[in-house]
């Protein structure tokens, strides 16, 4: 049989079952302040699909710097088919200044597809766009809660797409929520394009947290593993995985002190208290009450509240009992994870 040809990227020749770390270059500030994208791919012996897996698209969403960086140590991947592409820091101006924006302010997840001769956010989106998505075949985008939130791990997915669908149950979270695209998304530009991306949301800013990354080392492997790329070594049950039908934020009607938080997973009926929230002294406490059922996905960590904010992100299901027990087998099957672990079917 004859050997797979190599893999050429940005001037690098990777040998087929060979692996290699670099960097691309990306627009700095000025020509003092050179920047780069660290990039590891693993280029399998035999044929196969191209993935990529990016974190830190919002510079301060680090929780999947962690995942890539246990995924790479899988020996599975050492029988990969295929190419796996691993970006473990895309917005690096964003994450050298601990934010989630660029220095002008842009959200990178709002610039795709990008230019090369447009705003900071649009020439670094041109260099993740050209050099990575637009050279796969599938994409998992990994992200965190943002601004002093935390967010169970869910995913995030175009379900009106068979392809994209199947690989979100397979991804076997609790939850999938069918998720709107966002005007230059990298979700967006996916489709735009027929790749299938998925966005697993898990934990919050500026944090390693053990669970939600084992969680989404196992649902990456569980995805290689659909796509043909990998091979289970296990045979193992999967959970049971629902879907939203919608989702929504509960905001405060006044500003204060939140007390009692619910906590994220649990599941919640309309009327029900979330949280409460009163003056600087304790007096005029309001509760925060429930609009509809549903499972608790994410929510704000702040104490100090305003009028308005986003404190509780609520998923929709048609049956909330069913959903909130999937949710506990889910958080039960993780805590028996040790680091490097992922229980395949």
């Amino acid at each position: 049989m004859a050997k797979r040809d190599p893999y050429e990227i940005a001037g690098h020749v990777i040998p087929a079952g060979k692996r290699e770390s670099f960097t691309l270059d990306l627009p700095g500030q000025s020509r003092y302040t050179p920047l780069a994208m660290p990039v590891h791919v693993i280029h399998g012996r035999s044929e196969g699909p191209v993935m990529f897996i990016s974190a830190a698209i919002h510079g301060d969403e680090i929780n999947g710097i962690e995942i890539i960086r246990q995924l790479l140590k899988h020996k599975t991947l050492n029988r990969l088919k295929g190419t796996l592409i691993c970006v473990p820091v895309v917005n690096m101006h964003g994450f050298l200044n601990h934010t989630r924006y660029l220095p002008d302010g842009r959200d990178l997840n709002r610039a795709f597809p990008g230019s090369e001769h447009g705003s900071l956010a649009s020439r670094v989106a041109n260099v993740f766009r050209r050099e990575i998505i637009d050279r796969s075949d599938y994409g998992i985008d990994l992200h965190t809660g943002a601004n002093h939130r935390t967010n169970f791990p869910h995913i995030r997915a175009n379900m009106a797409d068979a392809e994209t669908a199947r690989l979100a149950r397979a991804f076997n979270t609790a939850v999938i929520v069918n998720s709107d695209l966002r005007d230059g998304s990298l979700r967006g530009y996916g489709v735009e394009k027929d790749i299938p991306i998925l966005l697993y949301e898990a934990s919050e800013a500026m944090r390693f947290e053990r669970l939600p990354v084992q969680a989404g080392v196992r649902g990456i492997m569980n995805v290689l593993a659909a796509v043909g790329m990998i091979k289970r070594t296990q045979k193992r049950r999967p959970h049971v995985t629902v879907e939203a039908e919608a989702s929504h934020w509960i905001r405060s009607q006044n500003s204060g002190i939140l007390s009692h938080p619910i906590a994220l997973g649990r599941r919640v009926h309309a009327g029900d208290t979330l949280a409460y929230v009163s003056d600087l002294l304790g007096g005029d406490e309001v509760p925060i009450r429930a609009r509809e059922n549903g499972v608790v996905i994410g929510r704000s960590n702040l104490p100090i509240v305003n009028e308005g904010d986003a404190l509780f992100h609520i998923a929709e299901f048609a049956d909330a009992a069913h959903a909130h027990k999937t949710v506990k087998r889910f958080e039960q099957s993780l805590e028996g994870l040790g680091e490097g672990d992922y229980p395949a079917e």
